[in-house]
């Protein structure tokens, strides 16, 4: 095995064998940039992605009454939300027709990113009210987060670090492709 090559700078520390993985990207989310001051669809961040281009907006596929979205901030490779389009908090408020949809595209979803990654499983699910966690409550939306065996190794759990082996826009093409043809 050969040792990690080390590169030097100075007046940073003392020189260890500790390999750095940088994510300033996640600082935005860490410091709540971006983040909607009141309930308004003016200031939210989902309603505002729609009047954008798909690829820059991260957006996999738009229905008649939901979209599915890649997460700017995933837990895993390919998580992503399904909303509707409507902003609505609290899921008794969806109507039939946007429930339904909703559930089909999480069903479409779940096949989608199986057949390009091979995920092993899922967790599926939205957290209704800021105390319950929702990061953006005052727009409803279901995450879906593929799992696969092992993914939870030392790195999120002791270096509070998340690897992601590709970037956002590939991971979108690659999605948006196959839900077109995936069935």
């Amino acid at each position: 095995m050969t040792e990690p090559e080390l590169v030097g700078q100075d007046g940073v520390g003392v020189p260890d064998a500790l390999q750095r993985l940088w994510t300033p990207h996640r600082l935005a989310y860490v410091q709540g940039q971006d983040k909607p001051e009141g309930d308004e669809p003016e200031g939210c961040p989902f309603c505002r992605l729609l009047g954008l281009d798909d690829a820059d907006a991260l957006i996999l596929a738009r229905g008649e009454h939901v979209w599915a979205v890649l997460n700017l901030y995933p837990y895993n490779p390919g998580h992503l939300m399904v909303l509707p389009y409507r902003h609505v908090a609290d899921y008794p408020d969806l109507t039939p027709e946007e429930t339904r949809e909703l559930a089909e595209f999480t069903q479409h979803a779940m096949k989608v990113v199986r057949s390009v990654s091979g995920a092993h499983g899922f967790n599926i699910g939205m957290n209704q009210g800021v105390i319950a966690g929702a990061g953006i409550a005052a727009h409803l939306h279901q995450h879906l987060v593929p799992r696969w065996g092992g993914d939870a190794n030392f790195m999120p759990v002791i270096g509070q670090t998340k690897v992601l082996p590709q970037l956002l826009g590939e991971t979108r093409e690659l999605l948006s492709d196959a839900w077109k043809r995936v069935q």
